[in-house]
């Protein structure tokens, strides 16, 4: 009988990276920002060609892993806005996007923390907004994600099973307690379609309504 490890790794396993995104996902182990396993990464590419989405927000650049993931996705006219607080992850995405050959028109990286830049940017313009950054802040960048998303457009956060620790009752961090939170308030947004895709550590996607 198949171990569900092992069916785990069929799975992740089932699209190979490149040699840009292993290179992007080292860079990204080295500076502590682990990026976006590679089950999940093919998941925004997919939402991201299935969306045609032009206009793409992310919050956490991380390495460049998730941006490679969406620009892959994305028609060639599209813009990526990533948003990250450290200069240090914003490097490490440039390096990994000219490898990958992608212009630097294609892409809008702001530095800043991500509760200060988001009110500026407009409201109904964004077809995909992901979110992959510090963790207790979630349930608020659902607010501006909600808000910046056009029409049918999706939402996507990561690590919402946290390693396990959201069904485990005795774990009460911030962050666990924040990642179980966001998963009820996007079930019980009237406004989102959502599901939890059981890809790396768990991806909550969810639709914006018409």
């Amino acid at each position: 009988m198949t171990s569900e490890s092992a069916l785990r790794e069929y799975v992740e396993q089932y699209l190979p990276e490149d040699e840009v995104h292993l290179a992007a996902r080292a860079r990204g182990q080295e500076l502590g920002c682990v990026p976006i396993g590679a089950g999940g990464g093919a998941a925004l590419r997919f939402l991201a060609t299935a969306l045609q989405a032009r206009a793409v927000v992310e919050i956490g650049t991380g390495a460049g892993t998730s941006g490679l993931y969406l620009l892959a996705g994305m028609p060639q006219s599209g813009i990526l806005t990533s948003i990250d607080v450290e200069p240090e992850h914003q490097r490490a995405a440039r390096e990994a996007y000219t490898a990958a050959g992608i212009s630097p028109s294609r892409t809008r990286l702001i530095m800043g923390k991500a509760l200060d830049v988001l009110p500026r940017l407009t409201d109904a313009a964004y077809d995909l907004v992901f979110v992959d950054a510090y963790k207790p802040e979630y349930p608020q960048y659902l607010q501006h994600g909600i808000r910046m998303l056009r029409p049918g457009g999706v939402i996507a956060f990561d690590n919402v099973l946290w390693h396990g620790a959201v069904v485990d009752p005795t774990k009460r961090d911030e962050s666990t307690q924040a990642m179980r939170d966001i998963a009820r308030l996007v079930r019980e947004d009237d406004r989102l379609v959502p599901v939890i895709l059981p890809l790396g550590d768990g991806l909550l996607v969810a639709a914006r309504k018409p």
